[in-house]
């Protein structure tokens, strides 16, 4: 088989990444975004040119099919999504989707027979950025979100995502047809960035995920006592800010020492301090937790274990304390079959590699959840992700794609 053409890779990349919002500082492409939506056209653009048949369902998630010898037979899947958090860098994603039909370009042209058909999709906003929830496209897939759900994610301008579906043409009259079941899909291998450090620090140039950690968010708000930061003495505060910190030291704590687990992240991510002025102690705080982790039990017992804090600190600071789950993903475990073989190419091409934990979330995570997944990593410069600092060596990002059509290869013929 042909190796992958790095121009055909840089065209892809840095042609998609001329549709954003921020060129001045990185790279934002937000979900039907004007943006948004001319990436959707140019990818189809590169998937059509390749020969590609091309199908979108109704969340907008993307297909482009190389047909093989037998459609009955369940298909092999790659990909990967094209929205960004803001201000980020254009290989996130975007690496897996422009090296998923490179490598449906290098399987094509090579001639060798394949059973099953083989896509490369565009799954809809993996990025939580406009209506706060992951992985919409793939969720869906998975039957983890309904035509309702749509209906009560809403924009920071008060449209809901079924409202946008709709002004955008989607046919949401055909959103029952988007969930997959057991069987229906073969496998799915999707190549991604690192958006870590450890194959450029062990000079490596090929990850094989075994597991990938699942998120579980909530929004906790502290009531305190708002008041005036001079005329009120230390004794007889009830800052919110203060109870909030010590939440979040707490969680950190947790998360540090935590040996249930091979992996484990805790973060408090957004922060709104009310009044947030230089002379007032806060009487309010909101934030997010953000705890991932390879074991499901393993990151409930970790916030069980901070909750039973709460009353200590409440009694201690004079505040009150709630919180709301807002999400729970559950882990999973890459298909041993199918990492072999990544593993055994590697092998057979003196490709150097490791066994990694992702602890960033994919679309593989929700795949999953109806087929045997698999991922490849490519090394990341500096482990630097979700910034304008993002850099994948596009040699790098080659291998990666060499790799990934051998694995498809392969895969489609069992």
């Amino acid at each position: 088989m042909k190796k992958a053409d790095i121009g055909r890779l840089k065209y892809g990349i840095e042609g998609l990444n001329t549709f954003n919002s921020t060129p001045e500082f990185g790279t934002t492409r937000v979900l039907f975004t004007d943006e948004e939506v001319a990436g959707r056209q140019f990818i189809k653009k590169i998937m059509s040119d390749n020969g590609l048949e091309i199908t979108e369902d109704s969340i907008g998630n993307i297909f482009a099919t190389l047909k093989g010898s037998d459609s009955s037979l369940p298909p092999v899947w790659t990909g990967s999504h094209i929205d960004t958090v803001l201000n980020a860098g254009m290989f996130d994603g975007m690496a897996g989707v422009v090296g998923g039909i490179e490598a449906l370009r290098l399987i094509k042209e090579s001639g060798i027979p394949h059973r099953r058909d083989i896509s490369a999709v565009v799954y809809t906003s993996e990025e939580p950025t406009r209506f706060g929830l992951s992985c919409l496209g793939s969720r869906a897939l998975s039957g983890k979100l309904s035509l309702d759900d749509t209906k009560n994610l809403i924009d920071k301008d008060g449209k809901s995502l079924y409202e946008v579906l709709n002004s955008l043409g989607y046919d949401l009259s055909k959103f029952g047809d988007i969930p997959k079941k057991s069987g229906d899909v073969f496998a799915a291998v999707e190549l991604h960035i690192e958006q870590g450090p450890k194959l450029e620090q062990h000079g490596k140039k090929i990850g094989i995920v075994k597991t990938i950690c699942a998120p579980t968010n909530y929004e906790v708000s502290v009531y305190g006592v708002q008041s005036h930061a001079g005329g009120t003495s230390m004794g007889d505060r009830h800052d919110a800010y203060c109870a909030a910190c010590e939440i979040a030291l707490t969680l950190e704590k947790l998360a540090r020492k935590n040996t249930n687990s091979d992996y484990t992240t805790a973060t408090v991510g957004r922060v709104n301090v009310i009044p947030n002025a230089m002379n007032v102690i806060p009487g309010q705080v909101d934030f997010t937790i953000d705890i991932r982790d390879t074991d499901y039990q393993s990151k409930n017992i970790l916030f069980d274990t901070l909750a039973k804090s709460f009353a200590d600190i409440e009694q201690k600071r004079g505040v009150k304390i709630e919180y709301k789950k807002l999400n729970e993903d559950m882990p999973i475990k890459c298909d041993a079959a199918f990492t072999e073989i990544i593993e055994g190419y590697c092998k057979n091409n003196s490709v150097p590699y490791e066994y990694l934990i992702s602890g960033a979330y994919h679309d593989s995570m929700m795949v999953g959840l109806f087929a045997p997944v698999a991922m490849i990593f490519v090394p990341s410069k500096n482990g630097i992700s979700h910034s304008p600092e993002e850099w994948t060596d596009f040699e790098d990002l080659a291998t990666g794609v060499d790799l990934l059509a051998e694995a498809l290869l392969e895969i489609s013929n069992k």
